[in-house]
């Protein structure tokens, strides 16, 4: 019976690719990705010749239809994005529900994710957790840090290097500046890098040193605790 498969990939390094992901990827008839171009040099990596479909967000609404009827059809497809879990700050979620309300079978294979590896290195708490991905870049985006001002748990954030400096410093002035942060960027490849601190030592120390590939910004959530020994004194 044909299905949807998820199949997660390498965020940086290559090797990160599982053997049922690759074995997946050249059993199906049709894989979606987001940019084709990047998708072929991982195929061509793995000598995985499957076809490939762009599927990305500016053509995703008007596409699931026609996808799930393939499937439906007979016709077993693979989503992936450029790098990590399709639908995690991706395209896919609404090609996964598409195929859900009509009865469609999706698999989601383990893999890659961005996220999982910096909340480890952080070394803050990862037993509880919130993933926020992309804060709103303007609409919404002081009503949002308003509401995670009071959030507990850690928080987890995906962002651009050309707005690293500018997000940490609205992260600053909403949860205030000593609280605890790390910043993740180009996890698994050569240059990978974890700054750890306050949110305006990492916010000075990236001033400094520009940024460069994807980031992923882990903060501690409010110490009510601390909160509650700063107002007696």
């Amino acid at each position: 019976m044909s299905k949807l498969y998820v199949v997660p990939t390498p965020i940086g390094n290559l090797r990160d690719m599982t053997f049922r992901a690759a074995e997946v990827l050249g059993m199906v008839d049709l894989i979606l990705s987001e940019d084709t171009r990047e998708s072929r040099k991982l195929l061509n990596h793995y000598k995985i010749n499957t076809p490939l479909q762009s599927h990305h967000k500016f053509n995703e609404h008007r596409s699931v239809g026609a996808i799930c009827s393939k499937i439906e059809a007979g016709t077993s497809i693979a989503l992936i994005s450029d790098a990590g879990t399709p639908a995690i700050s991706d395209p896919g979620f609404l090609l996964v529900r598409t195929c859900i309300r009509r009865g469609i079978e999706v698999e989601t294979l383990p893999g890659a994710t961005a996220f999982v590896p910096a909340l480890v290195n952080s070394g803050l708490p990862c037993d509880r957790f919130v993933f926020e991905g992309f804060l709103p870049p303007k609409k919404g985006r002081r009503k949002r840090l308003t509401e995670l001002s009071e959030e507990k748990r850690t928080m987890v954030f995906y962002e651009s290097p050309y707005r690293l400096v500018r997000t940490l410093d609205d992260l600053a002035s909403f949860f205030g500046p000593e609280r605890d942060t790390s910043v993740s960027r180009e996890l698994t490849k050569i240059h990978e890098e974890n700054v750890r601190g306050t949110l305006v030592s990492v916010a000075d120390h990236y001033r400094l040193h520009q940024p460069k590939g994807e980031v992923v910004i882990v903060v501690s959530g409010k110490n009510d605790e601390l909160s509650d020994k700063n107002t007696e004194e």
